[in-house]
């Protein structure tokens, strides 16, 4: 029960932390006029990710992302009860890190960029499906390869995890906002009301990555020590 308690815990922080430095690197380039930018916006979330993971990674595995935790409930790496209690942990830290960022910022302010809610532009509701499954892949691929697979290199897990999560950003960051993860998308929806084909896309695309990418490494490709 204590380590439930442990891993929910830590789940929480992380996701909290992912969305309150990432979404709130989105508000603060629009408050300084673009100073940030895409890059810094890149770093924010790559960086963040790369801590937390470091972080919390030897209690719970380090998810902040339900598209992670269910790829590890589909190759039965947690339990479905431990699962749900991260996909709880995650979408109630990525809620109130947008509840709080609406308190940081006037409403001016955060509505411009609806609280850092992900949004598609330039690209059709189909094809930005398409994008966040493929990026959450290449995630959650590098996750199975350096934080799964015991013959992986574990001493740079965050380190690569971060540094997938600043890549997909750059190239998806300006088509689908590179959510790759459902909590990312749900909090900052939850607290500014901007829903456009958020369960479509920011739940069907990075889900359906993360089992493709999952079940590849875990059936074809993963080292055999971890039976």
């Amino acid at each position: 029960m204590t380590a439930n308690v442990n891993k929910f815990v830590a789940e929480f922080v992380g996701t909290f932390a992912l969305i309150f430095i990432g979404a709130g690197a989105i508000i603060t380039d629009h408050v300084t006029g673009g100073q940030i930018g895409i890059v810094g916006i890149a770093l924010a979330h790559g960086l963040t990710v790369a801590t937390m993971v470091s972080a919390i990674g030897y209690i719970s595995g380090g998810h902040i992302n339900p598209a992670v935790t269910i790829a590890f409930l589909a190759t039965r790496r947690i339990p479905p009860l431990t699962g749900a209690l991260y996909i709880v942990a995650q979408i109630i830290g990525a809620s109130l890190a947008a509840l709080f960022l609406a308190t940081i910022f006037s409403q001016e302010q955060w509505q411009a960029v609806n609280l850092g809610t992900p949004g598609v532009a330039n690209i059709n509701v189909g094809t930005a499906i398409a994008v966040e499954a493929v990026l959450t892949f290449f995630l959650v691929f590098v996750i199975f390869g350096t934080a799964v697979d015991p013959m992986g290199p574990k001493g740079i897990a965050g380190f690569g995890i971060g540094c997938v999560v600043m890549l997909d950003i750059f190239m998806g960051g300006p088509l689908t906002g590179a959510a790759m993860n459902p909590a990312r998308a749900f909090g900052p929806a939850l607290i500014s009301g901007s829903w456009q084909d958020h369960i479509l896309l920011y739940w069907l695309g990075p889900i359906t990555g993360a089992l493709a990418a999952g079940s590849l490494y875990h059936f074809v490709l993963r080292s055999h020590s971890d039976e």
